[in-house]
């Protein structure tokens, strides 16, 4: 017997990739954001949500895709993780889907660079590839090592 899960959607330079249902906290509109000055370019700065302070992360960066539009705002899915509620800044939100675990397959050998690390694995749709991504390693920033030092 199969089982299935839930993922929400989203593209990013035309790919689409999906965080499991789970993981979401919520899907949220561009909210203004405050820079974090020597902070790794990956994160875009800090947005105020209700009250709380979230990280806020450029998923292009992340995954080493070319730049937004500069007229283009992205959206913010939030995810839960073990450091607290991080924002994945996306280009656009897609749809909650429910895919069957008998068509995941493990990442195309295609994927190079730091995709191969945060893609988990792929599922099949009819027009397209929905690339499942690793919500902890996608927000967890590696440390760039400051000049001079």
């Amino acid at each position: 017997m199969s089982h299935t899960k839930q993922f929400c959607t989203f593209f990013i330079d035309g790919h689409l990739f999906g965080v499991e249902v789970l993981k979401v906290q919520e899907v949220i509109r561009y909210q203004e954001m405050t820079r974090v000055p020597l902070a790794s370019r990956t994160l875009q700065g800090l947005i105020n949500l209700r009250g709380q302070i979230v990280t806020a992360i450029d998923l292009r960066r992340r995954l080493e895709l070319p730049p937004r539009p500069t007229h283009q705002l992205p959206m913010n899915v939030v995810v839960r993780s073990e450091e607290g509620a991080v924002s994945l800044l996306v280009d656009e939100i897609g749809d909650v889907v429910e895919m069957d675990d008998d068509v995941y397959e493990r990442p195309p050998e295609t994927l190079r660079g730091v995709s191969r690390e945060l893609v988990t694995g792929v599922y099949k749709l009819k027009e397209r590839l929905l690339l499942i991504l690793d919500t902890e390693k996608t927000v967890t920033l590696q440390a760039a090592p400051l000049k001079g030092a």
